[in-house]
């Protein structure tokens, strides 16, 4: 199996770091961006497996980086998990809606998140 690329799309240090850490020791190569158009930057060089998202970002928020992610047709098959504190009743049926795949609310379980990558990622 070759390693798979992740994308965190992530403005807090901490939780980047805590992300991170969890991805490597599964074997995931981890991109970083700190911001949305940092994301788009990078996406136009390299095209992750995966993408976990950030939904409150400075500049370019979460939700519309999505829309602009699937609506190119070169990164639209990439699956995005937004991982959010946003956790009041609506906003995870909404983030969907925008075109996230899944939902992961913050603090990360960091035993559960591994868990919901897989699901998502081709298996090869």
């Amino acid at each position: 199996m070759t390693c798979k690329n992740v994308m965190v799309v992530e403005d807090n240090e901490k939780n980047r770091k805590l992300v991170r850490v969890v991805l490597k020791a599964k074997g995931y190569a981890v991109i970083e961006a700190t911001t949305g158009e940092e994301a788009l930057n990078i996406l136009k060089n390299q095209k992750p497996d995966i993408i976990l998202m950030d939904i409150q970002l400075p500049g370019i928020d979460g939700l519309t980086l999505v829309k602009q992610i699937k609506a190119d047709t070169t990164t639209k098959d990439i699956p995005i998990i937004a991982v959010t504190a946003y956790a009041m009743k609506g906003d995870e049926q909404k983030i969907l809606d925008t075109g996230c795949d899944a939902y992961v609310s913050k603090p990360v379980n960091t035993q559960e998140l591994p868990l919901i990558i897989e699901k998502y990622i081709k298996k090869e």
